[in-house]
Formats: structure tokens, sequence, C-alpha cells
């Protein structure tokens, strides 16, 4: 047998040639109908399955990209406090950012940007779910409060896709406090008389669903998102009671009166646009004039003469 391997097994190879390298990640498997779907297709679909149509979940410039005009720019964020309490469990927290950090290649979980969508100038926020689970902590409330002045500054809509697991608890109050914080960035906007958008991606959850993400002026999320406050194991045991088919997911939360609307990803670019042209009418009807200055008041008619009605 070494023959074999000696002798004829290199002339075989020289005869047809080197094997090719396989690119790795050509196909990817739906983690709802487990279909496979070449990686081109699903990019050209907005990674969106072309079989079911389940929403597979993106990452924030991602989500830019697919959303705004092209030539958008990031905002580079204020530098937050990291590791504030010295937090330590398994690992040290400064270590989880720093590999989360080199992981995503970004400072936080938000990315926060100006642009156009569709030659509507908006300032968009968005939420990374690979870092960190997309949990709030005083770096999210810092880009949101960001956002929020930027986009009084430039007169501009602010649209929020949000996409987290809620309130980062390695920083414990400092990261509850940012519930109030980004309450009172979109009060910024709102008072400025700015449309504030709120576009809930799978999964929106705890504290972030808790404050400023359901305070849109319109709320409007992707098919099948999650959204809720606690999970759903946790409501049953709560109120001991067994929770009906599709709780807590988006065509759920639009038959109770919770969403706007669910738009799905293809279709979120142009709806988008379509809200903000309605939202930001370059001229408004005026108001009709006060009373007094409309004319003079028209003197009654005088009753015509007559005999008079017996009483």
């Amino acid at each position: 047998m070494n023959w074999i391997s000696e002798w004829a097994l290199p002339k075989i190879k020289t005869l047809f040639g080197a094997p090719r390298e396989v690119p790795e990640n050509l196909w990817h498997k739906c983690p709802a109908c487990e279909q496979m779907i070449f990686h081109r297709d699903l990019e050209r679909n907005l990674h969106v399955c072309t079989h079911c149509g389940h929403h597979m979940r993106v990452g924030a410039r991602q989500r830019l990209d697919y959303t705004l005009d092209e030539g958008w720019q990031r905002i580079e964020l204020p530098k937050a406090p990291q590791d504030p309490l010295r937090f330590r469990d398994q690992r040290r927290y400064v270590e989880r950012l720093r590999e989360a950090q080199a992981k995503v290649g970004q400072e936080d979980a938000v990315v926060v940007a100006h642009g156009a969508i569709e030659g509507n100038r908006v300032v968009a926020a968005a939420f990374e779910f690979s870092f960190l689970g997309g949990s709030m902590g005083a770096g999210v409330g810092e880009a949101l409060v960001t956002a929020a002045r930027l986009a009084v500054l430039q007169d501009a809509p602010l649209i929020v896709f949000t996409a987290s697991g809620g309130a980062r608890m390695q920083e414990g109050a400092i990261s509850l406090m940012q519930m109030p914080r980004t309450v009172i960035a979109t009060r910024m906007v709102k008072e400025a008389g700015l449309p504030f958008i709120v576009v809930l991606c799978d999964p929106t959850t705890g504290g972030v669903t808790a404050s400023f993400a359901m305070l849109g002026d319109i709320q409007i999320a992707e098919p099948g998102a999650m959204i809720g406050f606690a999970g759903a194991r946790v409501i049953e045991q709560t109120v001991r009671e067994k929770l009906p088919e599709g709780f807590q997911r988006a065509e759920y939360l639009l038959e109770h009166g919770i969403l706007d609307m669910v738009v799905p990803r293809p279709e979120m670019r142009a709806t988008l646009a379509r809200l903000i042209g309605l939202l930001r009418l370059p001229e408004r009807v005026a108001p009709p004039p006060p009373m007094d200055e409309v004319a003079e008041p028209v003197p009654a008619l005088a009753a015509p003469e007559g005999p008079a009605v017996p009483a």
C-alpha cells in the first residue's frame, strides 16, 4: 500500500490540480423554517428569509445602510465613564466591555448618524444587539441625548431603531437612571415640534421598553419582533395564567393598539420617507382668524309685518 500513498496519490493530485478552497458562510440557515439561503440572496433581501419571511437580526450600521441614503455620516459620541462601580462577577466588567468593543468595532451599543431618507433629512440612532445584548448603560444614554440634541439643532426628525435586552445591570443605579434621562431626551425633540419615530426590532425588552421606546409619535415594528418588559415565563408565574399565542410579538401588539403599524424590512425605508413627508409638510394650513377680525356682524333681519298672533 506504500506505493499508493507515495507515488499514485501525488500523481493524481498533479493531474487534477490542487483542491480549491471553498469560502465559508456561503449559505445561511433560517432559524425559523430551517431552509438554506444563498448569502447573496439573503443580502439582496435585507436579511429576510426568502422562504418564510423571517426577519433575521442585523447590526446597527447595517440597518442604517438599509434605511438611510448613501453618504450618511456617523456622529462621534461623548465618552461615558467605563465600569463606574468596578463591577465583577465571573469576569471584570471592563474586560467584557473591551471584548465587545473589539468584536463589534464600536464604543457602545448605539450608533448615531445623520443623513437623509429619500431626501428627507433625519437623525437616526440604531442599537447593536451583539454589543452586550444592546443593554442600556451610561454610554447608551449619552448617545440618545446626543441624538436628540442634534435633531433639535438640525431641525430634523429623530428615528430610533431599538434592539435591546434592557438596562445594563453591571452599572447598577447608573444604568436605571438612563430611563428617565432618555425620556427627557425625547421631550426635547417633541417640544421642538419635531417627529420622534421608534422602530421596534427583535428583541426590545426591559428598561428600553419601559422608557423611551414606547414614547414615539409613531410606533413601528418589524414582523415577528419580540417586544415586552419581562419575559413570558416570568409573567406566567406572576399572573398564574397561560398567556395567549403570540404574546409579546409585534402582530399581537398591533391588534391590541400598542403599535401603529408592522412594516416588513424591505418596505421600511419607503414607509419612513412617507411618514416624514406627512409630518413635515413644507407649508402648513394657516389657522382661521379670530372671529372679531372676520367682518362686521350682519344685522338681524326685521320680522315681517302682519297681524298679531293671538296669545
